[in-house]
């Protein structure tokens, strides 16, 4: 399969266009507030921020495995380089995973690029949205007023709580979708990403850290940003981003 027409090198704009339209009619809308009040009663929410074994389980740990991806990644693109600079030199060969052996270095580099871009973009417009998180209202017992996007970026309120960047850590393993060697497995990378994304969003929201947009957007976000940068890396190589999206 093969990119058919240069318009499909523009699928990542579609997209773009549709995390605007997800952001512009889902954010501050009577439908994300009854989303959080399904986790708020009492005055409390379901679950208390911080609580074990839960945070572990759904922030410290999938937080902490993405990172060591990262590093493996890095290391099997320094023994790559190193082998085919110095041939002659004998390395010790890194542990790898049979379907991370079959990448490119091309392919590796693109999604070490995109573990790091997705969660670095969405913190970025984390700090520039200033959008408050649910437990920061005063419709769940806080103390900020509930503002739409455009007020809360002129009055700089005091938060940073929109697009969820924890969910956004998860959704960055979107690039394994848009692997050419990978292919064959898009549709189940899609799905097992899109749980382990909005598990990891959901986390969050049961303590009224994000509504339902938040993670929405950065989903939406999370595969621009993928599909983006693989138009670029792989621009005429064996991959049908139709069929991803």
């Amino acid at each position: 399969m093969t990119l058919e027409n240069n318009s499909t090198d523009w699928v990542w704009l579609k997209l773009l266009c549709l995390t605007i339209i997800a952001a512009l009619t889902f954010e501050h809308s009577q439908f994300d507030v009854r989303i959080s009040e399904l986790f708020y009663s009492n005055g409390h929410w379901l679950l208390e921020k911080g609580a074990q074994p839960y945070a572990f389980i759904f922030y410290d740990f999938p937080k902490l495995l993405l990172i060591l991806l990262g590093v493996y990644l890095i290391t099997i693109l320094t023994w790559r380089y190193w082998q085919s600079r110095y041939s002659n030199t004998k390395l010790a060969k890194p542990f790898l995973f049979k379907p991370i052996a079959a990448l490119s270095s091309r392919e590796l580099g693109y999604l070490l690029i995109t573990l790091i871009m997705v969660p670095t973009a969405i913190a970025l417009l984390k700090g520039v949205t200033h959008v408050s998180c649910p437990n920061h209202l005063t419709l769940f017992n806080g103390d900020l007023p509930y503002l739409n996007l455009w007020q809360n970026i002129v009055a700089m309120t005091p938060a940073k709580c929109f697009p969820a960047a924890h969910a956004s850590a998860g959704f960055s393993l979107y690039g394994l979708a848009f692997l050419p060697t990978l292919r064959q497995y898009r549709y189940k990378i899609f799905a097992i990403v899109t749980v382990l994304g909005w598990t990891m969003g959901l986390y969050k929201m049961l303590f009224g850290d994000h509504f339902f947009s938040h993670t929405l957007v950065s989903m939406l976000l999370s595969l621009t940003i993928a599909c983006a940068l693989a138009t670029v890396f792989f621009k005429r190589a064996a991959i049908n981003i139709r069929t991803v999206i």
